[in-house]
């Protein structure tokens, strides 16, 4: 995942920091991820579901609201009202300088405010809350013990998630006027809703009135046990797997040249301008060949030299089960480990080459079943007789022409 730190006025003038995650190749869509209220968007939940968001070829733009984070302004004097504008510059944002977003993501209040602004952002066509209040005056419960303060002086000092924050009269009033259950009704996007059951911030049923006031297509995910804020990682990165899964559905396909049939005998692999991600196809069989992200790559396939190892680990135990059903032996199972490196020749006693580096495959070979010594021992000896195993030691020619 590579990021950007990236900065964009909202409708007041004002200053907002975002950070935008882009995938290694060319983005298959880009998201617009609204955090929770009085959270930034350095929260660890937030950074986790960008990464798998990325991972599945998806850019991320995730910002801090007007008075959060990194952003100007004063956040006493923002609102629901005023978190929807920033969304929807934000929106403008993506679409002046890469690509208008087609998913929309909020969390907690983010999510409500992202269910708001979502009629008017024509691009988006899947929007996703987490942990998301049904309408925007659940909020206002954080506000109960300091309601008369707020009425008769017009605003007070309130302690939301263990930080002082001057909250004003406006933000209430504010929160009162809005219609949320008629923006849901009328959203016309595919709307995923996750939400965890034993959630003490937003009540799950929040999540259940959203469902039932939004049309099909609507899913739901539960998040089982975790927290409000997706503390525990593992949680975090679950929800952005399912997400990442979910809204690539909705995104448009790429309109690439059509892949090349494979055949028995012919393998096709093509890599793009844009990494080294490698579609393959083989027989009837399609697979993704990639390479790590230490040298460049995105880490989303084996690497060639892992299906080298692969083809010399099938080959062998496939060999070994035609020679035991021939041999009618009491055989289970053979599983076999390759190891692959590149050594120095004269680090090997039984190379014929003196100089350089070379290849060298380790191979472990486990049997199961009621075998004799003599019977494992010959079975060691037939593994060096599969196929790959010679062709990895005999000659070999490659002959290349242009297509």
């Amino acid at each position: 995942m590579q990021n950007q730190k990236i900065v964009f006025e909202n409708q007041r003038g004002q200053t907002l920091s975002g950070i935008l995650d882009l995938p290694a190749a060319a983005p298959a869509g880009y998201a617009l991820f609204a955090h929770c209220f009085t959270c930034s968007k350095n929260l660890k939940a937030a950074h986790n579901i960008a990464g798998a968001l990325t991972d599945a070829g998806i850019a991320v733009l995730r910002f801090d609201f007007t008075g959060l984070g990194q952003s100007e302004g004063e956040f006493s004097d923002t609102n629901f009202s005023s978190n929807v504008e920033d969304l929807l510059s934000a929106v403008g944002y993506l679409d002046r300088e890469h690509e208008a977003p087609a998913i929309l993501i909020g969390h907690s209040l983010g999510g409500t405010a992202v269910l708001q602004a979502a009629a008017q952002v024509d691009s988006a066509v899947a929007v996703v809350t987490i942990g998301s209040p049904s309408e925007p005056g659940h909020v206002a419960r954080m506000f109960v013990g300091s309601r008369k303060t707020l009425r008769d002086r017009g605003e007070a000092t309130v302690n939301l998630g263990g930080r002082p924050f001057l909250m004003k009269q406006q933000f209430l009033d504010d929160l009162e006027k809005q219609d949320l259950p008629s923006s849901i009704g009328a959203l016309r996007k595919a709307l995923l809703i996750m939400h965890a059951p034993l959630d003490d911030v937003v009540e799950i049923d929040n999540a259940s009135a959203l469902f039932v006031a939004a049309k099909h297509p609507k899913s739901f995910v539960s998040l089982d046990t975790a927290d409000h804020l997706l503390s525990r990682e593992a949680d975090s990165k679950y929800a952005g797997r399912v997400l990442a899964s979910w809204a690539s559905r909705y995104l448009p396909r790429p309109t690439a040249p059509e892949m090349p049939s494979g055949s028995d005998s012919a393998v096709v692999a093509r890599t793009r301008a844009d990494g080294f991600k490698t579609e393959v196809r083989m027989a009837d069989y399609e697979i993704v060949a990639d390479e790590p992200r230490s040298v460049g790559g995105t880490g989303l396939g084996p690497t060639p030299y892992d299906l080298l190892s692969a083809a010399l680990a099938t080959c062998t135990s496939m060999t070994l089960r035609m020679y035991a059903n021939h041999k009618k032996l009491r055989f289970e199972s053979a599983t076999v480990r390759v190891e692959h490196d590149k050594i120095h020749a004269k680090d090997c006693e039984d190379c014929e080459s003196g100089a350089g580096r070379i290849d060298e495959f380790r191979r472990t070979i486990s049997l199961e079943g009621e075998l004799t010594d003599a019977e494992k021992a010959r079975m060691l000896e037939i593994a060096d007789r599969c196929p790959v195993h010679l062709t990895l030691h005999g000659e070999t020619k490659v002959r290349s022409t242009l297509a």
